[in-house]
């Protein structure tokens, strides 16, 4: 079985033109698990979140506070199954980690070995249950590869869980134009943030949750389609009842 498609890909502008016909979207339950009632722990990874980047790191933890109780979360609700009910969820915790080596790569392995390293000796984070989201900003000039691609060359963020109950997205600066299109810094970031905030609650586990498989998550069927939701940029996502991007 391929591997689960879990990113945000580039602009549509950077991408190759596909030669496969479209297959119609359809997203079906897998029987894995789904988050409820999300609770987002922000991870600032990099000096410069401290500096320059401050005011950025901000202005996304006011989005969480602002898109977790919004009509973003209500829309996902026509995904509750018996066993998981959909609902408004809540940031519970941040941080800036500042590294005592600064990196410029980073592999998807070495992001899960930092995520449960700081989950050990940072006591600023709430630890792991069954609802927690842990998005882990880099800073500018840091890419990571996942799944055979590369940050900025072929994605622009991605969600993944460790052991099927620890569940995190990484989402590197937008610093090229894959990752930014028409978009400001901001607008991107909190847009590419909503695409696997939404992915992660409706597919925890990548593909065992609510998937498609020949177009990806509730994200993928929607990239770079954007509207504004309290005040904020986010992405439309897919909607089964409606046959459409929402």
């Amino acid at each position: 079985m391929p591997d689960p498609t879990r990113v945000v890909p580039l602009h549509p502008s950077l991408q190759a033109p596909s030669l496969a016909p479209a297959t119609p979207a359809q997203l079906t339950y897998r029987g894995g698990p789904l988050l409820t009632a999300v609770e987002v722990t922000t991870i600032f990874w990099g000096a410069a979140w401290r500096q320059a980047g401050a005011a950025l790191a901000a202005q996304v933890n006011s989005f969480f506070d602002a898109i977790l109780s919004s009509s973003l979360l209500d829309q996902l609700a026509e995904y509750d199954v018996p066993a998981y009910s959909i609902g408004h969820g809540s940031r519970v915790g941040t941080a800036t980690v500042v590294p005592t080596r600064a990196q410029s790569h980073l592999s998807d392995g070495g992001v899960q070995r930092f995520l449960q390293n700081q989950l050990r000796t940072n006591r600023s984070l709430p630890q792991p249950g069954p609802n927690s989201l842990y998005f882990i900003y880099l800073a500018p000039g840091t890419t990571v590869s996942q799944g055979g691609g590369r940050s900025c060359t072929t994605f622009c963020g991605y969600h993944n869980d460790v052991g099927g109950n620890l569940f995190y997205a990484v989402m590197p600066y937008p610093g090229c134009p894959g990752c930014v299109g028409a978009l400001s810094v901001l607008d991107a970031l909190t847009s590419t943030s909503s695409h696997e905030l939404c992915e992660a609650i409706t597919d925890a586990v990548p593909g065992q949750g609510w998937y498609d498989d020949a177009n990806g998550e509730i994200g993928d069927i929607c990239a770079w389609k954007t509207k504004k939701v309290a005040g904020y940029a986010v992405q439309l996502e897919w909607s089964n009842r409606a046959g459409a991007c929402i």
